[in-house]
């Protein structure tokens, strides 16, 4: 289900970089539509108990699992964290059968659906499964749970997980908030990840950069137009956490500055603008 839109040589081209202390990104190229450079992203968390959780796996490649052993390759959690970011879902799993799956609703059905025609996507075991009624009181697990803050986003058109990693201040993200180009994830290519029509048109819909206006309308118009007052109340949970970094899986990483480029982006959805 993937082969216009991940590279084929993803142990050629991902760039494995360790974030801060116990957070590594895993960052590869990708085409949304397999037209567009948007990027794709795996974040990796080591808790202090030892255990990994891996948050929108990429491709599982023997560079990836050699970095998995140094750090003690404990993969106790997988995220998918929204309806779109689990195309390597089914690798990760078979490789860690008992690790303790997250996912949004929808996503278990969307898989079956998808398994019908495609048996690479496999039916899962999902363990946590995020749901808009009594969402706040859905707990994933102790351990987790010690160390994370997160909110689901149902207002949003992909069912939107957003964690805090609450030792090392980093929001990790999916579909969210964007943060293009995509320089990191293609760094090892000798692709401009700035070139094509459409990848230029998303690029002005897409950064940070300035007053980050276009993305600001891009929300409030299109990403939140569902539930908007559903999705105002999410971002100022948000942003009540206290994080520095962010990590979102299309564009570059945030470190230092996360906090200031959310309350950003997320300006009107914090002030309730009508």
């Amino acid at each position: 289900m993937s082969s216009k839109l991940v590279p084929q040589n993803p142990e050629e081209v991902m760039v494995i970089r360790e974030l801060v202390p116990n957070v590594t990104t895993l960052s590869v190229p990708f085409l949304r539509f397999g037209r567009i450079k948007f990027g794709g992203r795996a974040t990796i968390v080591k808790l202090s108990t030892g255990s990994l959780a891996v948050f929108s796996p990429v491709a599982l490649t023997p560079t990836v699992k050699s970095h998995l052993d140094s750090l003690g390759n404990q993969v106790s959690y997988i995220a998918a964290p929204d309806l779109e970011h689990h195309i390597f879902l089914s690798q990760w799993a078979a490789a860690y059968p008992s690790a303790h799956i997250i996912a949004p609703e929808g996503l278990a059905e969307k898989r079956e659906k998808m398994n019908a025609t495609d048996k690479s996507v496999t039916i899962l075991p999902f363990k946590t499964i995020f749901r808009a009624e009594n969402k706040h009181n859905i707990k994933v697990s102790e351990e987790f749970d010690a160390e994370f803050e997160y909110e689901y986003v149902e207002a949003h058109p992909n069912k939107e997980l957003v964690f805090n990693h609450k030792p090392s201040k980093t929001l990790i993200e999916a579909d969210l908030l964007f943060n293009l180009p995509a320089t990191e994830q293609y760094s090892r290519t000798d692709i401009n990840p700035t070139t094509g029509l459409w990848t230029r048109l998303f690029l002005g819909l897409q950064n940070t950069e300035g007053d980050a206006l276009w993305q600001k309308r891009a929300l409030f118009y299109l990403g939140s137009r569902r539930d908007r007052p559903s999705f105002d109340a999410s971002m100022r949970r948000i942003n009540e956490w206290k994080f520095e970094n962010l990590v979102p899986c299309h564009g570059d990483s945030l470190v230092g500055d996360g906090k200031t480029v959310f309350e950003k982006v997320m300006q009107w959805h914090l002030q309730g603008k009508k």
